[in-house]
């Protein structure tokens, strides 16, 4: 599975929430009749409290989520999601990952973008060919996307993903060859 989107805040009384997008077509991806599976992360800091659909019974994320209506605002979707209408309920959903199953996606058109999924378990070597370890996911930071390595000796480290630093990816033969300065491992 692929995460595309995470819940935020409710916006509004009726039951939209903006969605923090992780694609890069978010006007493909969330469209009306989008059907997201979700994933409740085990470190939301808000529970679903005592929201409720129906009176008197709590409210429990749904395994999936389809698309009612999608506006867009400063960069984020303000999205309607078919029977979520009040705030209490929105509130419920705050924090929820939305996802796709990665097979369903097309590859990219450039031959220098790739999906996380393509990445995540290839390992990361030198310019030398010594083994520094796997990549663990890719974090999406403002400045740029960042390899998160576990490294082969124990403990994680962060790589810029810019070609400065990571010259080579190679999906088919499993591996990424990063070019990297003294220390920037140790940080």
């Amino acid at each position: 599975m692929l995460v595309v989107g995470q819940i935020g805040k409710p916006h509004g009384v009726r039951g939209e929430v903006s969605v923090s997008v992780r694609t890069d077509e978010p006007e493909e991806r969330f469209v009306a009749g989008s059907v997201f599976t979700t994933e409740v992360p085990r470190d939301r800091r808000v529970s679903a409290g005592p929201a409720a659909a129906v009176p008197g019974v709590p409210y429990q994320v749904p395994s999936s989520l389809v698309v009612e209506s999608v506006r867009w605002h400063q960069g984020r979707g303000i999205v309607q999601f078919e029977g979520v209408h009040d705030r209490s309920v929105a509130e419920a959903l705050r924090g929820v990952l939305l996802q796709v199953e990665s097979s369903s996606l097309k590859p990219p058109d450039d031959p220098d973008e790739f999906h996380d999924h393509q990445l995540v378990g290839l390992s990361v070597v030198g310019l030398d060919g010594g083994a520094l370890g796997t990549v663990a996911r890719i974090d999406h930071a403002p400045a740029s996307d960042l390899i998160v390595l576990d490294r082969s000796g124990g403990g994680t480290a962060l790589i810029p993903f810019v070609s400065q630093f990571v010259p080579t990816v190679d999906v088919a033969g499993g591996r990424i060859v990063v070019d990297l300065p003294e220390g920037l491992l140790d940080l």
